[in-house]
């Protein structure tokens, strides 16, 4: 699999210089690339309790993204994976700690805790004072002796950098790290595997499967379950977490293990934000990532009055999404001039069926048009359509089927309201236009034509522009001649586009010409399969 990088070799070296170039002059590093990688803060007040992260990399922005003020003072890197070495954590800790001493946050992962712990060991014999304390947050493995850390963490970082920030000492900053270790829970999902630069992709999660409680490391889960959609798997992670709701304020960090799409990650901030199972949350947000794992975690916090007070403090870091509290859905109403006017409704069973079948062509050929957009655009004209149409068939019973003159700027308004993207505009104009000239006395035909001439008018393509005009416009001028007629004069106006390379109108005006070689506009071939259907049935 491609990836944005140089080589294996100096991937983290570059990325933490990248970082620190970017940060505005708040960071800096140990000179000693490229075994010891450790980012500091560029300002510190040695008469502070100093924090110490880190462990392998990969897991973009912790560590080295919370290095600041209200959280770490420092973060030692790994390569991607790896736990750092002994001596690059206590490089860190010796260029970052003074008389107050430092705290090490650990991962519970075997190397993070042999080479933070024996670094500790030295920087004591050294003569620095040094606490360590080891996140075991996940839940995924519940008999496991030593629980994995994983998200949870980043409340550790939070919490404790908001007491050495006050100036609070060594004692009490452990005392309230080792406090936030004891109730946070983590538990995380994903649909497919993270891509470790370097080796192959590993593809051990089926198509149609989640994976239950993998690790930050691409670790495999604990089971593979059916996946349905969004709420399902949200709600599983959140059965398994429910237990630790043991108090009224809970916090929530919903993290992004790394290529889930900010709209995926707002459809389930939705399902968790109704589950109840927390008042405040963090996120969404990517703050412990696993590469490009396509997934999300979940951590949850009980909290007392000081933690939230402390989760709450503002921090300058741009990876920090910051505190807040679940707030009810709020709707305000839609001006006067834009709540849309609603028909008298009328009844015509011959135009509701004609309107039902046109609404199924389209519903049906889903599949098909989408996979002819995918070649000239973002392959979503067949759901387009099909949306639309199935909002259409839903309001029949409300619509003014028995007069012409109301019906077609009633299907322009319905569409502009649920057909997304140019395509509902256009018919929206069409069909107003339409309703326009039939209200003055023109025939269906004319009207129509007359649709037609506003829509080219206003949107400025033409026949031979490769859209859906080039089906639209021979099927209207043919409909004089019978439904047949006008039928295959679209057909042969839809499968002309195929031979048409170069769009000068809509989304394909922007695709290289081979891509567009030999393959039908979805728009064109969406108005012939409704004349062919028409047809067909009338």
């Amino acid at each position: 699999m491609a990836q944005f990088i140089n080589s294996k070799e100096n991937l983290v070296t570059q990325a933490i210089d990248g970082l620190i170039a970017c940060s505005g002059g708040t960071l800096e590093r140990l000179d000693g690339y490229p075994h010891i990688k450790v980012v500091t803060r560029a300002n510190i007040d040695n008469s502070k309790v100093a924090l110490i992260s880190g462990g392998g990399s990969g897991h973009e922005p912790a560590h080295a993204g919370f290095v600041g003020p209200g959280m770490l003072t420092a973060a030692v890197c790994g390569e991607v994976f790896a736990s750092p070495s002994v001596e690059a954590v206590l490089a860190g800790i010796l260029a970052v700690t003074g008389e107050s001493g430092c705290l090490l946050i650990v991962k519970n992962y075997t190397g993070d805790r042999l080479n933070f712990g024996l670094a500790a060991e030295r920087a004591r014999a050294l003569g620095r004072k040094v606490e360590m304390v080891v996140v075991d947050d996940d839940i995924a493995l519940p008999d496991l002796p030593q629980p994995r850390g994983v998200a949870g963490t980043l409340f550790v970082h939070k919490i404790a950098g908001a007491l050495a920030e006050q100036g609070a000492s060594l004692e009490t900053v452990t005392a309230a790290a080792q406090t936030v270790i004891e109730k946070v829970a983590s538990l995380g999902t994903s649909l497919d595997t993270c891509t470790v630069p370097g080796s192959p992709k590993e593809n051990r999660i089926p198509s149609g499967k989640a994976e239950l409680g993998l690790g930050i490391h691409g670790e495999p889960g604990v089971e593979h379950v059916p996946f349905i959609g969004a709420d399902d798997a949200m709600m599983r992670v959140l059965e398994k977490l429910r237990d630790q709701k043991t108090s009224k304020d809970c916090v929530v960090l919903l993290n992004n293990l790394g290529s889930t799409t900010p709209l995926e990650m707002a459809v389930l901030s939705h399902t968790i934000a109704a589950s109840g199972i927390a008042n405040h949350v963090i996120g969404p947000a990517p703050m412990m990532t696993s590469l490009d794992m396509h997934g999300f975690s979940v951590s949850i916090l009980p909290v007392d009055a000081k933690e939230l007070e402390a989760l709450s403090e503002p921090v300058p870091m741009a990876a920090w999404p910051g505190l807040f509290s679940f707030s009810e859905v709020s709707a305000r109403p839609l001006p006067d001039s834009l709540a849309p006017i609603a028909p008298i409704p009328s009844k015509n069973e011959s135009t509701k069926v004609t309107l039902e079948h046109i609404a199924d062509l389209l519903i049906d050929a889903e599949p098909e048009l989408n996979s002819l957009d995918a070649k000239s655009g973002d392959g979503d004209t067949g759901s387009t359509l099909a949306t639309a149409a199935r909002a259409l068939k839903s309001s029949l019973d409300r619509m003014p089927l028995a007069d012409l003159t109301q019906l077609f700027p009633a299907l322009g308004n319905e569409l502009s309201q649920t057909m997304g993207g140019s395509s509902g505009v256009i018919l929206a104009i069409f069909f107003n236009a339409a309703g326009d000239a039939c209200a003055g006395g023109a025939t269906v035909e004319d009207a129509l034509q007359a649709g037609l001439n506003r829509v080219s008018q206003v949107g400025g393509a033409k026949v031979g522009d490769r859209t859906m005009i080039d089906a639209l416009q021979p099927g209207l001028n043919s409909l004089n001649k019978g439904l047949k007629a006008a039928a295959q004069a679209a057909r042969s106006g839809a499968d002309a586009t195929a031979h048409i390379h170069r769009a000068k109108a809509g989304r394909a005006a922007y695709v290289p010409s081979e891509n567009l070689k030999g393959h039908n506009d979805p728009g064109a071939e969406a108005v012939a399969l409704v004349f062919e259907g028409l047809a067909r049935k009338l």
